[in-house]
């Protein structure tokens, strides 16, 4: 099956949307300039007039064939749900304003702010929400190397937008480079980043784990998301 390029997935929304899309806009790794083919997705936003269910069942085609190309289906929001939401993903919302492209339409992001109070709240929230899930994968994954491997591989993403948050609730602009966000993130919160290290260089593919290394990447983890957690709760709002 051949890949939909970002350019076609533009044509087809606007084809199935019509007058009522408002905006494409491209975040995260692809608009950063940090995709890896084959190993990172494309987050997209969605910004639509509004959605009623024909909208999305037009759509959905659109939806299922990127998603068959590797990357989640397009966040999608109607105009009034995205200017109301800043406050509930605080998190999300503050690494869409940094690292985007806008890709059709207007850019949306006139009158668009994160309070530090709200991004305090979802960080700590998402921090400790992430090392209640890694803890409950070890415990599913058991002694399968495989599986643990998938674990690591799958906490990467979700766990470099969580230190992007901690970076600027201490009041620094986060790094576009992993490895340099981990070692800030890590040298703050007092755990050793080598272990998440790891994982982005095994995820870029310079450098593979092996299963022998497995075990003591995810005590690494397990040891720095707890520290990471006693650190946000620290900070002041």
């Amino acid at each position: 099956m051949a890949m939909m390029t970002l350019d076609e997935l533009v044509s087809q929304l606007r084809a199935a949307y019509g007058d009522a899309l408002h905006s494409v806009v491209l975040y995260g790794s692809g608009a950063a300039g940090e995709h890896i083919p084959k190993r990172s997705d494309y987050n997209v936003l969605v910004i639509a007039q509004s959605l009623p269910a024909d909208r999305l069942r037009a759509a959905a085609a659109v939806g299922a064939a990127w998603s068959a190309s590797g990357s989640p289906p397009p966040l999608t929001l109607t105009v009034e749900e995205w200017r109301a939401s800043s406050d509930i993903f605080a998190m999300e919302y503050a690494d869409i304003l940094e690292r985007h492209k806008v890709l059709y339409g207007n850019p949306p992001f006139d009158g668009i702010s994160v309070s530090r109070g709200d991004l305090r709240l979802q960080v700590e929230r998402e921090a400790m929400g992430k090392l209640l899930q890694f803890r409950q994968g070890v415990l599913a994954a058991g002694n399968d190397g495989k599986r643990q491997l998938q674990l690591l591989e799958a906490s990467l993403s979700t766990l470099m937008v969580i230190f992007r948050g901690v970076a600027r609730l201490s009041g620094d602009t986060p790094s576009t480079d992993n490895e340099v966000l981990i070692a800030t993130i890590a040298a703050k919160g007092g755990f050793d980043g080598e272990p998440f290290t790891r994982v982005v260089r095994h995820v870029r593919g310079t450098e593979k784990l092996a299963h022998r290394d497995v075990e003591p990447v995810i005590a690494g983890y397990l040891d720095g998301l707890q520290r990471l957690v006693a650190y946000v709760d620290r900070l002041a709002v």
